[in-house]
C-alpha cells in the first residue's frame, strides 16, 4: 500500500460553549468537575458527536453504540461484523487493514480486544481534557413533572417528578495534537497508507461543526465556538495550546485573549507553516491575535473575517 502520510504536525484548540446545556455529565447528572470545583469535560464528550456525524454520513465507524435484534448493545465483535461483513480474526493483517479504514480508528486509534486478535492502535489524533475557562459558571437544577404516575407506589396520586441539570454557562477549551507518524509501523506492514491530508481535512471539517450539529436534549445549547489549527514542520513540538488562552465576559461579547498563544507562535514562527483561527464573531471578540500570522474565519460560515 502506497505511503501517503502527511508530512506535518498539527497542534490546536477546540472550544465548546454550553449555555443552559450539559456538555458532559458525571454519573450523578452534574457537569464533571475536578476536586477544586473546576468544571471540565472528557475527550470522549468531544469525540462522540464527531463519530455520530461520521456514522450519519455512512462512513465506517466501529466505536459507537448500536443495538442488536434483541435491542441490546452490540458487542465489539458484532459491531465489527456489522461494519466489515464477516469475522476474519485469524488474520491479524486483515483485521488491521479493516480497522484502519474505519474513520474513528484512523483518527483516534483503538483497543481491539478479541481473544483471537488483541490489538492496540495509538491514534494519530490525541485530544486532551476540556477545561471550562469561565470562572463564574453555575449549575442549574430544574424539576420536571412527568406525565405518568409511578405504578410501584400504590399511594401515589400525582405524576412523578424528575430533574434536568444544566450549566448556566460554560466554555470548554480542548487541546489536541495530530502526529501522522503514529502509524509508521502500520505503514511499514502495508496495512494502511498512513494518516493523510485527506484524513486531516475530514477531521478538521467535523471538529468545527459536530458539537453544534449534535442536538440532543442535554446538548441543545452546546456549540462549537472557537478553534485553532497550527500546522508545523514534522519535527516541531508545541505545548498544550489551550493553556495559553483566557476567557472572560465583556459588556457586549465574550472575550478570548490570545496574548500568550500569540507569543508562542511568534517565537516558533520558523517552524510553523500556517495558523487558522475560527470563532463566532457575533458573540466573541478576540484580543491580542496577530492577524499578520493567523488567518481568521467565521466558525459558522467558514468565511474569512
Amino acid at each position: 500500500m502506497e505511503n501517503k502520510t502527511m508530512n506535518k504536525r498539527v497542534y490546536g484548540i477546540l472550544g465548546i460553549s454550553s449555555v443552559m446545556g450539559n456538555w458532559n455529565a458525571d454519573f450523578s447528572g452534574y457537569p464533571k468537575s475536578l476536586s477544586d470545583g473546576t468544571i471540565f469535560a472528557s475527550d470522549k464528550a468531544l469525540k462522540y458527536p464527531m463519530k455520530k456525524m461520521w456514522d450519519n454520513e455512512s462512513k465506517k465507524v466501529i466505536y459507537i453504540k448500536s443495538l442488536n435484534e434483541k435491542l441490546l448493545p452490540k458487542t465489539l465483535e458484532e459491531r465489527y461484523i456489522q461494519v466489515f461483513g464477516k469475522d476474519d480474526f485469524k488474520s491479524i493483517e486483515k483485521v488491521l487493514s479493516n480497522l484502519m479504514t474505519a474513520v474513528d480508528i484512523k483518527n483516534f486509534g483503538a483497543t481491539f480486544a478479541q481473544k483471537e486478535c488483541n490489538i492496540a492502535i495509538t491514534g494519530a489524533v490525541q485530544i486532551g481534557q476540556g477545561i471550562n475557562r469561565y470562572n463564574k459558571s453555575n449549575v442549574n437544577v430544574q424539576s420536571i413533572l412527568s406525565p405518568f404516575r409511578d405504578k410501584t407506589d400504590k399511594k401515589a396520586k400525582n405524576s412523578t417528578i424528575g430533574t434536568k441539570i444544566t450549566s448556566e454557562e460554560a466554555h470548554y477549551f480542548y487541546p489536541f495534537v495530530i502526529n501522522p507518524l503514529a502509524y509508521k509501523e502500520l505503514v511499514d506492514l502495508g496495512v494502511t497508507e498512513g494518516y493523510t491530508e485527506e484524513d486531516y481535512q475530514n477531521f478538521k471539517r467535523t471538529a468545527l461543526v459536530s458539537a453544534t450539529a449534535f442536538a440532543t436534549n442535554s446538548k441543545v445549547g452546546c456549540e462549537n465556538e472557537f478553534a485553532v489549527f497550527v500546522e508545523t514542520e514534522s519535527d516541531a513540538y508545541l505545548p498544550n495550546l489551550s493553556e495559553y488562552v483566557t476567557f472572560e465576559k465583556g459588556e457586549d461579547k465574550n472575550i478570548i485573549d490570545l496574548e500568550a498563544l500569540t507569543n508562542i507562535l511568534n517565537d516558533m514562527s520558523q517552524q510553523i507553516k500556517s495558523v487558522e483561527i475560527y470563532y463566532n464573531p457575533y458573540t466573541t471578540e478576540l484580543v491580542n491575535s496577530n492577524r499578520k500570522v493567523a488567518k481568521h474565519f467565521n466558525i459558522i460560515t467558514s468565511k474569512e473575517v
